[in-house]
């Protein structure tokens, strides 16, 4: 297999919202560089990226997946990723391998969607280059310069139009390719060069093209002043310092399905988009926790970060790494910074979709898949153990939807534990653990969407079938009045008997354990069954009376009793404290108290006053509200609202934010429940019990 040199690879990330011909962008550049010997459709399960079985049958990307092509003898590595919000944690991996994101919209939409919105979200805060396509302009109401102006109004003077369509009775006559100063007309599958169309939309656009260029040179910006044009490598040089250095982002027109402009495309990728050694200077750690500037060079310090895992029961664990130093074959050491452990390189491989081909190195700046690494986890730094390097790892989106799991069939919790773990292994944005109060397998992900696929890989890849239900909401109980209870336990059967007797005064306290306490004067219960006592409350709170959740807040004094010299026992002082606090706590004002999360929600400023008006009615306490640092035209609005509220609220947050919006919670305490919250819980503690 060819090896590229890093000035001669280039990483990119396909990017973008839902239903914009992001995998159909792939298949045409891969088919149209010769990578593929047929275009893939995504209507019958053809294309390359979407290899999956889940893929194909949903028909839409849930996973990033990598495939490589020649062109101009460089090396496009293209990163397709899922534009569905459920699935986000694609772009992190992508974001982290690319060195350039296209992001790409729909010229029937008209308008910056927030797909492509996350998209150059995740490009900013990776540092890395923005390039533009506007796809489907060969649409029935395709609209080029609406969606155009729609980027404009968000990125000014830094959008670049670079290739644009010549639309003429609502059919494109030609792509304009302004780097070139050329027009292409596409026939029969061939591209045709044709004579510049004179109109004025394209010497607007051409203006904004000339201007864009001149910003990066002061001896541009003189030619452009004086009106004289600029040649071909003039443009294309200063398109590639400002793509580099993100101060341009150009853009192209195409339609996939049809293979317009996608050669044009691909020169763009080859000519503009930086190279594997013009984006490195990554910061890394040393050994001795120092940050140091570590440059993309073969004879430099390894140094590859695993950004994507692919676990399957069948083909094993496949790890795929972007080598940011240094070079690694299959008799490289593989220390892994994190665990401090060795392994034994496995077999190499450079991706195409689902097909991996052998090869026997991967070089600095390149992507390949290593097998059978079961130590290295997404996010895990591949280093020397005698030069230790620790990368950056990945940021994944918080998964915030979660649902309890069980088994259909009895006995298969174990294969259901076994396997999502498996599956939170290659995605992160997956978290599964299980709750010790309520003995419930709780599956958080991103949304419904992305919780369905992961029980469909779950039946597929490890044949389990789960039921799915509401997590259970962990109340508390407490009392509010204090009460003198006597508690007597007395048996007689023939011999030796059972004789306990306890008063005890039970009443509120603080805390979240049962405080116990005796005031026991002249023996009337000896010491040595005070421990028996306390037993005996304890497995006694553990239930309490109204609905049968956990108490809280109890203070228990034991201050009187008698026993039996012959007949008492631990056993009988035990069972003479349980049946003291179910007689006494009862009368005690028992109340159901429920968990209170604190809430912190990023809104766009348009959407605030909707997502108010919800949390009220989720009986929130809305507690402020400020702008976000990081996140222009969004406010952070932080909130209490009882847990129990909270199980929709995902959704409602994205409908309402159209997938803008995220939020995270915490446990803040617990406090009374309102009378009919109250009665409702404790109805259905009555109705499951029976």
């Amino acid at each position: 297999m060819k090896t590229y040199q890093s000035t001669n690879i280039r990483n990119i990330a396909v990017a973008g919202h839902a239903d914009r011909g992001k995998t159909t962008l792939c298949e045409a550049m891969l088919y149209t560089a010769g990578a593929t010997s047929r275009l893939g459709k995504i209507e019958d399960g053809s294309t390359v990226m979407d290899y999956d079985p889940e893929e194909k049958k949903r028909k839409v990307s849930l996973k990033s997946a990598v495939a490589s092509l020649e062109w101009n003898d460089v090396k496009i590595n293209l990163i397709d990723t899922p534009g569905l919000f459920d699935f986000a944690g694609g772009l992190s991996e992508a974001a982290r391998a690319a060195g350039c994101m296209l992001i790409v919209t729909d010229a029937e939409k008209a308008k910056y969607d927030v797909g492509a919105e996350k998209a150059f979200a995740a490009a900013e805060s990776r540092n890395i280059s923005k390039i533009f396509v506007i796809n489907k302009t060969d649409a029935e109401n395709a609209n080029f310069g609406h969606v155009f102006d729609a980027l404009k109004e968000v990125h000014g003077n830094k959008l670049c139009p670079v290739v644009v369509p010549y639309i003429e009775d609502s059919k494109i006559r030609c792509l304009v390719n302004f780097s070139q100063n050329k027009a292409w007309r596409y026939e029969d599958g061939k591209c045709v060069q044709v004579d510049m169309p004179q109109d004025e939309k394209i010497d607007n656009y051409r203006d904004m093209f000339n201007e864009a260029v001149a910003t990066t040179s002061d001896e541009l910006m003189e030619k452009y002043f004086e009106g004289e044009p600029f040649t071909e490598v003039e443009a294309l040089t200063s398109l590639l310092s400002g793509v580099t250095d993100g101060s341009i982002y150009p853009v192209y027109s195409c339609a996939a399905e049809k293979l317009y402009g996608i050669d044009i495309l691909l020169n763009g990728l080859v000519n503009l988009g930086p190279s594997a050694l013009s984006k490195s200077g990554e910061i890394a750690t040393d050994s001795n926790g120092e940050e140091f500037q570590l440059d993309c060079d073969p004879d430099g310090p390894r140094a590859a970060i695993c950004f994507k895992t692919v676990a399957d029961p069948f083909v094993g664990k496949l790890s795929f790494v972007k080598v940011i130093s240094g070079t690694i074959t299959p008799e490289t050491p593989c220390y892994n910074a994190r665990t401090g452990e060795t392994q034994r390189m496995g077999k190499l491989s450079i991706p195409h979709g689902e097909k991996l081909e052998e090869t026997k190195l991967i070089t600095a700046g390149d992507i390949g898949v290593i097998s059978k690494l079961d130590g290295l986890q997404t996010g895990d730094t591949i280093t020397s153990a005698k030069n230790p390097i620790i990368l950056k790892g990945l940021e994944f989106p918080t998964p915030s939807y979660t649902v309890a799991v069980s088994a259909v069939k009895k006995g298969e919790e174990e294969k259901i534990a076994q396997g999502l773990n498996r599956l939170r292994e290659q995605d992160p944005s997956i978290d599964f653990r299980t709750d010790r109060e309520t003995g419930q397998m709780l599956l958080s992900g991103l949304g419904e969407q992305h919780i369905a696929v992961i029980v469909s890989e779950l039946k597929a890849k490890f044949g389990v079938d789960v039921k799915l239900d509401k997590p259970k909401v962990p109340y508390r109980e407490t009392i509010r009045k204090s009460v003198k209870v006597q508690g007597k336990y007395k048996k007689q059967s023939g011999g030796h008997g059972q004789y306990g007797d306890v008063w005890i005064r039970f009443e509120p306290t603080d805390g979240d354990d049962l405080v116990f306490d005796e005031e026991v004067f002249g023996g009337a219960v000896p010491k040595n069954y005070f421990p028996a006592v306390e037993k005996g409350l304890r497995d006694s709170v553990k239930h309490g009376v109204l609905a049968g959740y956990p108490m809280v807040g109890v203070k228990a004094v034991l201050y009187d009793g008698s026993y039996h010299p012959v007949d008492s026992s631990e056993m009988a002082f035990k069972t003479a404290a349980s049946l003291a606090f179910k007689e006494g706590i009862p009368q005690a004002g028992p109340v159901l108290l429920e968990p209170i999360s604190s809430v912190s929600v990023l809104v766009p400023d348009d959407d605030m006053g909707s997502i108010m008006g919800d949390v009220t009615k989720r009986r929130g306490r809305v507690l402020g509200m400020e702008p976000d640092e990081k996140h222009k035209g969004y406010q952070v609005l932080t909130a209490e609202v009882p847990t129990a509220e909270l199980s929709d609220f995902p959704t409602t947050l994205r409908q309402v934010t159209r997938g803008r919006g995220s939020f995270t919670t915490a446990f803040s305490r617990y406090e009374e429940a309102p009378a009919n919250v109250a009665q409702a819980v404790i109805e259905d503690a009555k109705n499951q019990a029976e």
